[in-house]
């Protein structure tokens, strides 16, 4: 069975480019994004990872630890990351699994066998501190990822997390928040003393907390 949302996403150890790591170790009190990429010293997955190591201060600020993979072996990870530096600009600063044998790749769901036996596509994992799946985006090879977006989301759980509140669509930091229906009005009265803005009774829109 897949994946699902709030489920404990699988401990594993694996052979990285910064080493062998167990996996929910390796996590520790920190929020995570793993993701695979199809195969090595390809284009697409350049950019990927090129962008996601330039996004390593927004991962820092936000207490996210980053981790790729691909059934490639780590020789090949290594070899490929130069090219990475080279095209992209910016190194790879987060280790990168070598799923050669697929363990990985099996236990997450990542080989879907009618894209391709043999190649991973283009999954993604947000994990939370306490080690529940948050958010899964599968993309197919040929389409790189929004790695924006994967910042905006983890914005959103942690604000989310943190205040009863949801965020409306497209929403971005700073931007007005929707209190949630399970909290009733003389409730909201006290978790936002300054009011908020009713389009309809369920749909109460709120500055963001801060």
């Amino acid at each position: 069975m897949a994946l699902q949302l709030g489920d404990i996403a699988p401990d594993f150890e694996a052979e990285t480019t910064q080493g062998k790591i167990k996996f929910h170790d390796w996590l520790g009190s920190s929020w995570g994004v793993l993701f695979s990429h199809p195969k090595d010293y390809t284009p697409v997955c350049t950019t990927e990872l090129g962008y996601t190591a330039k996004l390593k201060p927004e991962f820092d600020k936000r207490g996210v630890k980053a981790i790729g993979l691909s059934v490639d072996a780590l020789g090949a990870h290594e070899g490929w990351s130069k090219d990475i530096e080279e095209t992209q600009g910016h190194a790879v600063n987060f280790p990168m699994i070598a799923d050669a044998d697929r363990k990985v790749s099996t236990l997450y769901g990542m080989i879907h066998p009618n894209a391709s036996d043999t190649f991973t596509v283009r999954s993604l994992f947000i994990i939370d501190p306490n080690k529940k799946i948050r958010l899964t985006i599968t993309y197919p090879a040929s389409t790189g990822r929004n790695f924006d977006e994967v910042l905006r989301v983890i914005d959103s759980l942690q604000l989310t997390d943190k205040h009863k509140v949801a965020t409306p669509v497209n929403w971005k930091q700073g931007e007005d928040v929707i209190i949630v229906p399970s909290v009733k009005d003389e409730d909201a009265h006290k978790l936002f003393p300054n009011g908020w803005k009713a389009l309809k009774p369920y749909l109460r829109l709120v500055p963001q907390p801060k």
